[in-house]
């Protein structure tokens, strides 16, 4: 996704805390100056507030990161400006079986352990190794932006991804 954004945006910050992935990253991105890569926590970003316009968390981050979701929300908007756009996705319960076959794949070539298959079902993905793969519907993001001061639009794309577009208000 940053090599798409680095041609839309003039600065673009990608962050992980797997100095693994950022280093292959950059290596995509070796030719690019308006890319920043940084280790680093999405539920404790080392940024001011309302540093960022847009904030992303997409290909479902919010369910990946195992961390606390209300708690990721609320940072990325706290480094959003005013009136910036926030924007997270998921998967949708239509894209369940492609997704589990991108799982399987990823199992048979020794990247996650093998799937439970009594384990696994109804959006969750669970692996024998003790990986944990869910998802956030359309209700949970509801739930989730309730309370925080932001407008927000809910969209499922394509039969594959739940997108929760948040715009935040001023204080």
């Amino acid at each position: 996704m940053l090599k798409k954004l680095v041609k839309k945006a003039e600065t673009v910050v990608g962050i992980d805390t797997c100095f693994e992935s950022l280093a292959l990253a950059s290596k995509e991105l070796v030719r690019v100056s308006n890319c920043y890569l940084i280790t680093m926590n999405a539920v404790n970003l080392a940024f001011g507030e309302k540093t960022f316009d847009c904030v992303l968390c997409i290909q479902n981050g919010i369910a990946v990161f195992g961390v606390d979701k209300k708690t990721l929300l609320q940072e990325a908007i706290r480094v959003t400006r005013i009136y910036g756009t926030i924007l997270f996705s998921s998967y949708s319960e239509n894209f369940w079986e492609d997704r589990l076959a991108w799982f399987q794949m990823q199992s048979d070539n020794g990247l996650i352990g093998a799937i439970d298959r009594e384990m696994t079902g109804n959006g969750v993905i669970v692996c024998k190794d003790g990986f944990r793969a869910t998802t956030v519907d359309r209700g949970q993001f509801i739930a989730l932006i309730k309370g925080l001061n932001v407008e927000s639009e809910i969209t499922e794309v394509d039969g594959s991804s739940i997108f929760c577009k948040m715009v935040r208000l001023p204080d």
